[in-house]
């Protein structure tokens, strides 16, 4: 399997579909994201292990969910659980030199490996993302507040601050159990949400 082959597949399959999330998946390899023991098989829609009992997400699951997300040139994305930082790499493609992406993860480990991961393409050294140590459920508030917030690893419900943290208009896209959650903040109290099943992820592990 061949990157392109991986990305003719999300197309046809009806995963990806806006111009920018594809031209994302062209320009940021999944492969710089493996461990070397997994870069023969970087390009099978498949979750792969990075490691600390966290894996890489299957491609299919990961432009879906970013799909939902919507993302825009220019906006403030908060991603929780960076894992191997490939998310976070997408989004950075999309967003771009005036967005900025806050990727937080808890385990010390995987930070370091998703910091020589997105600096393969200069992202933590431009300024367009920038990775946490700690617990994500807690959202970060020094930049809060998030145009969209997205999650890798699924919790029983949406935290509350992760709702305070987005603005009016802004959308959180999260897993909850076996689903997809979208919520889109219409007021300062009120969300939209929209659900789709059929998935399976790792849960979020918080400090409590």
């Amino acid at each position: 399997m061949t990157k392109e082959k991986l990305i003719e597949e999300l197309i046809r399959e009806g995963y990806l579909k806006t111009p920018a999330i594809v031209e994302a998946f062209r320009v940021i390899d999944r492969k710089d994201f493996v461990t070397p023991e997994m870069a023969e098989f970087a390009y099978l829609n498949q979750a792969l292990p990075i490691g600390e009992g966290q894996t890489i997400s299957q491609p299919l699951t990961v432009a879906f969910m970013i799909e939902l997300l919507d993302p825009k040139p220019g906006e403030k994305i908060l991603d929780v659980g960076a894992g191997s930082g490939w998310q976070a790499a997408l989004l950075a493609q999309i967003v771009g030199e005036q967005g900025k992406v806050i990727a937080v993860e808890r385990i010390a480990e995987l930070k370091k490996f998703t910091e020589q991961n997105l600096e393969k393409y200069q992202l933590v050294s431009k300024g367009i993302v920038k990775i946490i140590e700690g617990d994500a459920s807690q959202g970060f508030s020094e930049e809060a507040p998030f145009d969209k917030i997205i999650a890798a690893a699924a919790a029983k419900s949406i935290p509350e601050a992760w709702k305070s943290q987005i603005r009016v208009g802004g959308r959180i896209v999260a897993p909850l159990d076996h689903s997809v959650v979208v919520l889109n903040k219409i007021s300062a109290t009120e969300f939209e949400k929209k659900e789709f099943f059929g998935f399976s992820f790792v849960p979020l592990i918080t400090d409590n």
